[in-house]
């Protein structure tokens, strides 16, 4: 993906098809509002996909798999071999978003970036090289120029191939040991924040080891402080999966593909990317709040508020999986439901209506 791809613009909902998603709402019956997120998301998705009849039927899932240079830093409670062995458990169908993409039937692709520990070529997998792993940003930039637009493109391929399948909704996960040490450094240089306001437990370090992950981070930090921007504080304090994110965010804004975005690190990236253009913000919507320390922070950041808060913290895009039933069962409402008029109920805002005259 070049940087000339970043300057187009993005595409724009549209506002005629959300107000009348709105006004059907009114009339549907039931008390308005009383279904809560539920009718803002589908009037959010009637705006989005441009239609009456919103619907998330057809899925597009995709798990970014990369290494970080930084976990020879040892800011993981697991070795940097994992992740190799996870895109193997990806690709033979035994991590959790195998299982939620298969009960939802949801199209689940897993790209390898880059991993230390190579599976090689794998059924189920797509394999994108761009190099064993990043550097570790505590001594350089994590990527070069030309692995930062790789990353970049590794998305945007990925969100062309879910539109030419027809997809409705778009979900991007990661892979990565390491990455909450990335992503937290990336968004704190983004947000201006110290390392301490987001630095979390990651896959379940304990307090001596946040530590030496906060201390790690602020090294990071004070290296590459003289960086402006958020493509270059992408490339230097971000990792391959990262980026590949918001290629991706940004490529299905542009297209105009509505996001289901996941958790913590997917989230740095969707900062990132509206960072990059702000008029992807409204392709994004939010699946849940994780329980990773500054997760909170970057949704305040985006003023993003989730569907769920039910203590996930795992990743792969399993937040956002856990969360598609919400959205399918918001169009099925909006678009089944019967209005006051066709049910032959009397609606109370009508009633009022009549009396006053």
């Amino acid at each position: 993906m070049s940087r000339e791809s970043l300057l187009v613009a993005c595409a724009v909902p549209d506002a005629s098809m959300a107000e009348a998603a709105c006004a059907r709402q009114v009339q549907l019956t039931k008390p308005p509002g009383s279904l809560g997120a539920l009718e803002h998301v589908a009037v959010q998705l009637a705006g989005l996909q441009k239609t009456r009849t919103p619907a998330v039927d057809r899925v597009w899932i995709t798990v970014f798999a990369a290494d970080h240079g930084v976990a020879t830093e040892g800011v993981s409670a697991f070795p940097q071999a994992v992740t190799g062995e996870m895109v193997r458990n990806f690709a033979d169908g035994g991590a959790a978003i195998s299982v939620l993409a298969r009960t939802l039937d949801a199209t689940l692709e897993v790209v390898n970036l880059g991993t230390m520990n190579d599976p090689g070529e794998l059924a189920g997998m797509k394999r994108a090289w761009i190099a064993p792993a990043t550097a570790n940003f505590c001594e350089a930039p994590a990527m070069t120029d030309a692995q930062l637009a790789a990353a970049l493109g590794a998305g945007q391929a990925s969100v062309r191939r879910a539109l030419a399948a027809g997809t409705e909704l778009f979900i991007g996960g990661e892979m990565g040991i390491g990455n909450t040490t990335a992503a937290t450094a990336l968004a704190a240089a983004v947000l201006g924040e110290p390392a301490s306001a987001l630095t979390g437990a990651g896959t379940g370090l304990d307090a001596a080891g946040i530590a030496r992950k906060q201390r790690v981070i602020e090294r990071a930090l004070a290296r590459h402080a003289h960086v402006r921007g958020p493509l270059e504080q992408l490339r230097c304090l971000g990792g391959f999966e990262i980026a590949a994110l918001v290629g991706a965010y940004v490529e299905a804004a542009q297209a105009g593909l509505p996001v289901l975005v996941d958790g913590f690190i997917t989230t740095a990236a969707a900062l990132v990317a509206v960072r990059l253009r702000p008029d992807a913000r409204p392709w994004l919507l939010f699946s849940h709040c994780s329980q990773e320390h500054g997760h909170a922070s970057l949704l305040w950041a985006l003023e993003a508020e989730p569907l769920l808060d039910i203590g996930m913290r795992l990743g792969e895009a399993s937040g956002a999986a856990v969360a598609v039933p919400l959205l399918r069962l918001a169009c099925a409402l909006h678009n089944g439901m019967a209005t006051f008029a066709e049910a032959g109920v009397s609606d109370s805002a009508a009633s009022v209506t009549r009396v006053q005259a």
